[in-house]
């Protein structure tokens, strides 16, 4: 149920409606991976220049990159809207295991920085895999993808300013006390960690569960899901205790 039912059944138009559906749902992923680099970008520079070993990382992390961070998204946009919806839940299960067999054995600290970098594109999936699961059978589905990506376009658009300010303007008004910004981050910036962790928690627990009940619909009954379950949990468990 999309756009496409309001319009004229005609040849191929179905498949284009779908196509859109598939592209905007990409889309929302993407700017969601987006919302998590540009935080993290504004996290690493403050952290690197608090410390003058790294200026050199500094200068690299505020690089601009005018066309790099677009076709980025572009890109991921069209990955996203290429994968499969059993596809996107297998990712985001294998990743939410590899996530919490992590901080288990190496606890919250500097490893945390590293897991934010390895998620990205399990985040796109888990969106993915979130949209597809709480809208199917909506009666306004293209509508409601067109509304999420929009939304998700604005709050990407506006993480990609924070970055770029904090990138050229935070050494200086973080001296001189200016900007209301600037000052916010020089004295919570050391909390971004906690939030995009707070953040990815309730993402990848919804998509944990999406993914679960998007697996399970292709099986006609509970021994199918078994036979499925059974295998995947054993290798999950496996690999749980190797990384341990």
């Amino acid at each position: 149920f999309s756009l496409g039912s309001w319009l004229p059944a005609l040849p191929g138009l179905g498949w284009g409606w779908a196509l859109l559906d598939a592209l905007l749902q990409g889309l929302v992923g993407a700017c969601a991976v987006s919302v998590l680099c540009s935080l993290l970008k504004v996290y690493l520079y403050i952290q690197c220049l608090n410390r003058p070993e790294r200026r050199a990382d500094k200068e690299a992390i505020g690089a601009q990159r005018a066309l790099l961070e677009p076709l980025h998204v572009l890109l991921l946009t069209g990955v996203l809207a290429m994968v499969g919806a059993r596809v996107a839940a297998l990712v985001v299960l294998e990743f939410s295991l590899r996530a919490v067999s992590t901080v288990l054995s190496q606890g919250k600290g500097a490893h945390s920085t590293r897991l934010y970098l390895l998620c990205q594109y399990s985040l796109g999936c888990g969106v993915s895999c979130a949209l597809t699961f709480l809208l199917e059978g909506a009666p306004h589905r293209s509508c409601n993808l067109a509304l999420a990506a929009a939304l998700a376009a604005l709050l990407a658009l506006q993480c990609r300013r924070l970055a770029r300010h904090v990138c050229t303007l935070y050494e200086l008004h973080s001296r001189q006390r200016y900007c209301g910004l600037c000052i916010l981050l020089l004295a919570d910036g050391h909390r971004v960690p906690h939030l995009l962790r707070r953040a990815l928690a309730v993402a990848f627990a919804v998509a944990g569960l999406a993914a679960v009940q998007l697996i399970n619909r292709d099986f006609l009954s509970a021994a199918e899901a078994a036979r499925f379950w059974t295998p995947l949990t054993v290798c999950y468990a496996l690999l749980v205790v190797y990384m341990q």
